[in-house]
């Protein structure tokens, strides 16, 4: 790893001298506890005398239930409760982050497969999942929708027959859930100026998050008729506003509260047990956990959005990009999620991080029986940069330029105007990342090759399988490059709680943070302890638990917990620091004329001045005082897109990430090893230098295993998942995994929190065409779909 600090230095005067504050990697305080194996899990709780709850899912994608017979599950021993729809404790039967159109449990028709249909609670998980197989089902199947062209047919099935939502008044048929054009310039007139024109179309994968811990909690029935939630989820207070009204309870009385998550990557945005938790526990009086097999997460949790991109580019002899037109279909499955936020992403991100006046950009979500889709790490910008890249590969080959020159050309700087009419305000060193993964030194030719002229095979396509010794492998490297937004868009009320406690504890000053922000693993309470010991001078640093007793901190996702819950504790911090300053003066002012002067900084336990004298130390200072405070926090206001031009103020921030592949693949059995990936990225301040490196190297990989292993395969005539097991959906392991060097730039935005950048999603964007670029280069095929597969390469 190498980090170097260029741009728009970012100066930490409070706290600079405090150990353990920002720009240092300080351990996480969860780590050991995970690697050994201590750590506790949500699937690992347990409660005296609990309940199993199970639920029973559809075995077709499209059907009527006509009855549901529940009898022979009812006299099994050992069940407490059986329930479907109509035993569901309130009239409000729907939930849903943007649209309330998911039901809790199948009324009337299933929309997909695996759609849960029946609850049971019972004494044992064992006897939880027999009871459910005794349920019977009779169901009527239905015509099943599953693309564009069956969504949109004349006398098409409806999905959903009778919208209400606040995008069906403008989405041209009823199985459209949203669409965005995006209308700058004159696409038409550019076109008649270029020399060269590529067209091409993309189909980008179904992706699973793939995150280990199964979906799980425990929700326990309290004696005012409320329940306390122990769960696994991002965002704490959406959930608490989806669950609530289907109990009939106040917010006051359905208390969450994070258990540990193993992993979520947006799998874990929506809802999955929660609400089946909750129901069946108060249903029983009793508590109940549930957790999820592998088999049943694949069906209980949304997934990337599969897609379809049409483009268009052009350009003249010299390099220079005329226009661009995209049409962008994403496949959203029986419910919305966040499709519509995903259809903004993509149209607004579509032209990737480069300078083309004139657009004409269609993004579309559809409606179809394929299981649902929502957050991603990359939220609609991961299909586009696929298209996009390979559009610019194509471009500089027809032109017979350098593929990075013709990139570095047209790369957007500060001051750029988007598609959308936004201004870049921040530094786009998009030409900068290019040229430093580029001048890399690449990694040496045939290293599977010893001195005595042996073979390491796991150096080699197809590994410890031995299929080659070096025979028909041929080297290929490719570049790529992406922008993605961080943070919530399109006039979203982003903003983030914290609240912050300093007392004396054993005559020392401790903090305690207090946030609802997820730890999903992304290192955010590393960060916020060190926010605090920066913004407080304290060594002593307490994050408590995440719940919903204190405000809303927003998703962790979008990149933006670090701008976000990063920035509300730095706030709240500086306003107890203002509080702990004023009792200061009261307290001494009067025995230094230090007390008087500006810029009073906290350091290490104390009161000093800016030249670095000692007033007092924190605990003289505070005593017996406790200051806390809690605190909203937002970033700039953001607007919507225009609906029909898609002009808008639509994103805080963009984040840039550029990648090299360097991949050698075996032509004749169409094996493909990825040598090396490497990353260049501007993360705009480190905070933690070895997390951001965590984070860079886990995007990356994500997007490597879609570029060559991962997807979710549905059959396109039943609409039925295929492949829900991590035997059949392929994951990188660490055989696979390829040396991922990292170079990263701290250019700070002026407007973010010491100048941070989300950091999380962007390698996940040219991770993915970086490695399809090479392949290509290695075998000179078109390749318009990820993933690669065996037979792709071979023609079989």
């Amino acid at each position: 790893m190498a980090g170097t600090t260029t741009g728009i230095p970012t100066e930490v005067t409070q706290g600079a001298r405090t150990r353990g504050g920002i720009g240092e990697s300080t351990l996480r305080p969860d780590g050991t506890l995970k690697v050994t194996g201590e750590f506790a899990y949500s699937s690992d709780m347990w409660h005296e005398d609990m309940l199993w709850g199970q639920a029973l899912r559809s075995t077709v994608a499209h059907a009527e239930i006509l009855s549901i017979d529940v009898s022979e599950a009812l006299t099994l021993p050992g069940v407490y409760a059986v329930m479907t729809y109509e035993d569901l404790p309130t009239p409000v039967k729907y939930y849903g982050m943007e649209f309330q159109d998911t039901p809790v449990l199948a009324h009337g028709k299933v929309r997909h497969h695996g759609e849960p249909v029946a609850l049971v609670a019972a004494d044992h998980p064992e006897t939880a999942r027999r009871a459910a197989a005794k349920i019977k089902i009779e169901y009527r199947e239905l015509p099943i929708v599953t693309d564009e062209a069956s969504a949109l047919a004349p006398g098409a099935v409806l999905v959903h027959e009778n919208r209400d939502d606040h995008h069906s008044g403008h989405v041209p048929h009823p199985n459209i859930v949203h669409r965005q054009p995006i209308l700058r310039g004159d696409a038409a007139a550019a076109r008649e100026r270029a020399d060269v024109i590529v067209t091409c179309e993309y189909t980008f994968g179904m992706q699973d998050q793939a995150f280990l811990g199964p979906e799980s909690g425990l929700a326990v029935p309290c004696e005012d008729g409320g329940v306390d939630l122990y769960v696994a989820t991002q965002w704490l207070h959406s959930d608490l506003g989806q669950i609530a009204p289907v109990l009939g309870l106040p917010e006051e009385k359905v208390r969450m509260t994070m258990a540990g998550v193993g992993g979520a990557f947006g799998g874990r945005e929506d809802i999955s047990m929660q609400i089946l938790a909750s129901v069946l526990a108060l249903r029983t009086g009793k508590p109940v956990k549930m957790v999820y097999n592998r088999f049943e997460s694949f069906f209980g949790h949304v997934h990337r959005h599969p897609a379809k991109l049409y483009y268009e580019h052009g350009a003249t002899r010299d390099g220079k990009l005329t226009h661009m037109k995209c049409r962008i279909v994403l496949d959203g499955g029986a419910y919305a999620s966040s499709t519509a936020s995903v259809v903004g992403n993509a149209a607004s991100l579509s032209v990737g991080p480069y300078v083309i006046d004139d657009v004409d950009i269609e993004a579309v979500g559809l409606y179809t029986n394929n299981p649902p889709c929502g957050a991603m790490r990359g939220f609609g910008a991961v299909q586009a940069c696929f298209a996009y890249e390979a559009q610019m590969d194509r471009l500089a080959a027809k032109l017979g330029m350098d593929p990075v020159e013709f990139r570095q050309l047209n790369a957007m700087e500060q001051g750029t105007i988007m598609p959308t009419g936004q201004v870049v305000e921040g530094p786009a060193p998009v030409a900068e990342l290019l040229r430093r993964v580029k001048a890399r030194p690449l990694p040496p030719e045939r290293q599977w090759e010893s001195a005595d002229g042996a073979a390491d095979v796991r150096a080699l396509p197809g590994g410890l399988s031995n299929t080659t010794h070096g025979e028909g492998v041929v080297r290929g490297v490719g570049y790529a490059v992406g922008i993605k937004n961080v943070g919530f868009s399109e006039g979203f009320d982003d903003y983030s709680t914290a609240k912050v406690r300093l007392e004396v504890i054993n005559g020392e000053a401790v903090a305690l943070v207090h946030t609802a922000m997820a730890e999903v693993g992304q290192g955010g309470i590393t960060i916020h302890a060190q926010i605090a010991r920066t913004e407080l001078g304290v060594q002593q640093v307490t994050i408590h638990p995440a719940d919903t007793q204190v405000g809303s901190a927003g998703s962790t996702s979008a990149g933006r917990q670090t701008y976000m819950t990063g920035g509300s504790i730095k706030n709240s911090c500086g306003l107890v620091r203002e509080r702990v300053l004023e009792l200061g003066r009261r307290k001494f002012g009067a025995e230094h004329a230090g007390w008087a002067g500006a810029g009073l900084l906290l350091e290490d336990g104390k009161v000093i001045t800016g030249g670095g004298e000692v007033l007092a130390a924190l605990a003289d200072v505070l005593e017996d005082e406790v200051v806390e405070i809690e605190a909203e926090w937002r970033h700039r206001p953001t607007e919507a897109f225009d609906l029909r031009t898609g002009q808008g103020n639509g994103h805080v921030q963009y984040s840039f990430a550029a990648h090299r592949a360097v991949v050698e693949v075996d032509t004749e059995l169409g094996l493909v090893k990825v040598v090396e990936l490497a990353t260049a990225q501007d993360v705009g301040k480190a905070l933690n230098p070895l997390s951001v490196v965590g984070q860079i190297q886990g995007g990356t990989v994500q997007g490597l295993g879609v570029a060559i292993m991962e997807e979710i395969i549905v059959d396109p005539k039943t609409a039925k998942v295929k492949n829900p097991s991590f035997t059949d959906y392929l994951l990188p392991t660490i055989l696979d995994v390829p040396t991922l060097p990292v170079d990263y730039l701290e250019m700070g935005d002026p407007h973010s929190p010491y100048g941070v950048r989300g950091i999380g999603e962007a390698p996940t964007l040219s991770s993915t065409p970086a490695v399809l670029a090479a392949i290509r280069a290695a075998t000179g095929l078109e390749l318009n779909k990820t993933p690669v597969r065996p037979e792709h390469l071979t023609g079989s």
